[in-house]
């Protein structure tokens, strides 16, 4: 049996680093951590919390898509979130909503990769 003890990063595939770079550097506001950069490839991990989002154009069998795993990056307030990307014209696969859990909204990457803003709500108060 193998034993899982954490996972240490998540990530995504890119076309265009300096493009994403901007992105998640410039409008998501996200500090870069670990970098490697070779030419025109490269790998760049941010670091949330305790976890770790990684982007990369370095591994041409791993395709940037919309169809796939999307991370989900917790934030204070999903309604100003909205719209500071709104703002910077990202565009939205799913407008802010609410769960029974969170109210959350999903965007999309310049590559399509979505991306969850979320806000977890107060747990219910149990009689």
């Amino acid at each position: 049996m193998i034993r899982i003890t954490g996972i240490p990063f998540t990530g995504y595939p890119v076309t265009d680093l300096a493009r994403s770079r901007a992105f998640y550097e410039g409008v998501l506001g996200l500090q870069t951590g670990d970098t490697w950069i070779e030419g025109e490839g490269g790998w760049v991990e941010y670091g949330i919390g305790s976890a770790t989002l990684a982007i990369t154009n370095g591994a041409p069998q791993w395709k940037p898509s919309g169809d796939g795993p999307a991370v989900a990056l917790e934030v204070e307030d999903v309604d100003a979130a909205a719209e500071h990307l709104r703002a910077h014209g990202v565009k939205f696969v799913i407008d802010p909503a609410d769960s029974p859990v969170c109210r959350m909204a999903v965007i999309a990457d310049p590559d399509g990769n979505c991306i969850a803003i979320h806000k977890r709500k107060a747990p219910a108060a149990t009689a």
